[in-house]
């Protein structure tokens, strides 16, 4: 079986590869490993392989294992946050991609705010219009990027999206070309003090089409660490 480090290195070549043929710079696409359900041992040693960014979904699981591995890596926030948990995510994340409801941006900048911190965030799009995934609506998008400008402790970055399930990666690629269509809108408005320049999209099963269609930032645990419970 291949070490972890061995499928990191795997994984940065099959990036390295995608943004090739779509003549991109492989240096402006970000690995961020998932070690949601990845025991502490594992994450460890996925840092000590040269690891920067770690992904996690769950407020507690992230907090268990910043206090082993801390600051040798920056952590995600990329599953759904619920509200009341806001208040532990300044300084621990350094980005929360799963931003979707003005609600909870608010409360986002308000601890922001107390810890004296910026809070980046990326707005979660559910392209798919899947009524079991979390995300706002695209017709939403502007409204919320528009309130979000106005907020002073937390930082839109860009934009994330978790397509349908499906073995085939092809079956992914319009869901991501739709959201590089609406990056490039909102884009268009000019909204003052929010960025669109990281495109978080793509994971173990279709990553290297995301990296085709633009994505900055890629979700990978499987690829890494083998299939999870």
């Amino acid at each position: 079986m291949p070490t972890i480090a061995e499928n990191i290195t795997e994984t940065r070549r099959r990036i390295k590869l995608a943004a090739r043929r779509a003549g991109r710079d492989p240096g402006g696409i970000e690995l961020l490993v998932v070690t949601k359900n990845v025991d502490e041992a594992k994450a460890v040693e996925a840092v000590e392989a040269g690891v920067a960014s770690l992904g996690e979904s769950r407020v507690q699981e992230a907090r268990r294992k910043y206090k082993i591995i801390g600051a040798r890596a920056k952590w995600h926030m990329i599953g759904p946050l619920q509200t009341n948990k806001a208040k532990y995510c300044p300084g621990l994340f350094t980005l929360i991609h799963s931003a979707d409801r003005l609600d909870l941006i608010r409360e986002l900048d308000r601890r922001s705010g107390s810890a004296n911190v910026i809070t980046e965030i990326l707005l979660q799009v559910n392209i798919s219009g899947e009524s079991q995934k979390a995300g706002c609506r695209p017709t939403d998008t502007a409204p919320l990027l528009k309130e979000a400008s106005r907020l002073l402790n937390v930082k839109v970055s860009g934009l994330m999206t978790v397509p349908p399930y499906n073995e085939d990666p092809e079956a992914s690629r319009p869901y991501f070309k739709e959201l590089m269509s609406l990056k490039n809108d909102l884009d268009a408005l000019g909204i003052d003090r929010v960025s669109l320049s990281e495109i978080s999209m793509g994971m173990t099963g279709d990553f290297e089409v995301a990296v085709e269609e633009g994505a900055t930032i890629v979700r990978i645990g499987s690829a890494i660490f083998g299939e999870r419970v």
